[in-house]
């Protein structure tokens, strides 16, 4: 599937929000896929990766120095906003109320992870509808195959990393596997389709 298909797949949508996640190679990936998005830019996208429970995430650390756009971690009862990378913290579920706020909770680990991909994606398919993009990458686990079918259930545009270039291929297989996303596309084409959504 390419990014030809984009353009028509967005007709008629105004995306307000970006949700991807990651476990196993994670890091890596999202360094493609993040540096290089405008400092203006019209949408909130929000990174969950798994994390060790006793480890506090550095992420936000790590991607600020790299990105024109601000980079935070998210924060319970703070508000999602456009133009802003959010990363999920560790040792609570992220999830997205309806009124577009964050929400930290301590529910049992999903897929050994907590924070997990699925609590995040499927809350806030939820909270956003069509105006949401998914999207799922490398990962040893089969976190966020059920995440990524609310947010197609609820309207919006799903998206995973070819298979064939994750470094880890369980996560993005088990997406694929549990419902045909949108697109399945390398890591440049994702990062591209981050890029065209500007001029949507």
């Amino acid at each position: 599937m390419s990014l030809d298909l984009l353009p028509s797949l967005l007709q008629g949508r105004q995306i307000e929000a970006v949700i991807i996640g990651a476990s196993a190679g994670g890091v890596g990936a999202l360094l493609r896929l993040l540096p290089g998005l405008p400092t203006q830019y019209g949408r909130a996208v929000v990174a969950l990766l798994h994390l060790p429970e006793n480890r506090q995430s550095q992420l936000a650390e790590v991607f600020r120095p790299r990105m024109s756009m601000p980079v935070r971690e998210a924060a319970d009862k703070e508000a999602v906003s456009s133009g802003t990378v959010y990363f999920a913290g560790s040792g609570y579920h992220l999830s997205i109320e309806t009124d577009h706020s964050f929400s930290l909770s301590c529910e049992a680990p999903l897929h050994f992870a907590r924070p997990a991909i699925d609590y995040l994606m499927e809350s806030a398919a939820d909270a956003y509808g069509p105006a949401l993009v998914g999207i799922l990458l490398t990962g040893a686990n089969y976190d966020g195959a059920a995440g990524l079918a609310a947010i197609a259930a609820a309207g919006g545009l799903t998206v995973v990393q070819d298979p064939r270039e994750a470094e880890v291929a369980t996560m993005p297989q088990e997406a694929i596997r549990r419902r045909q996303p949108d697109l399945i596309l390398t890591l440049d084409d994702i990062h591209t389709l981050l890029l065209m959504l500007e001029n949507n």
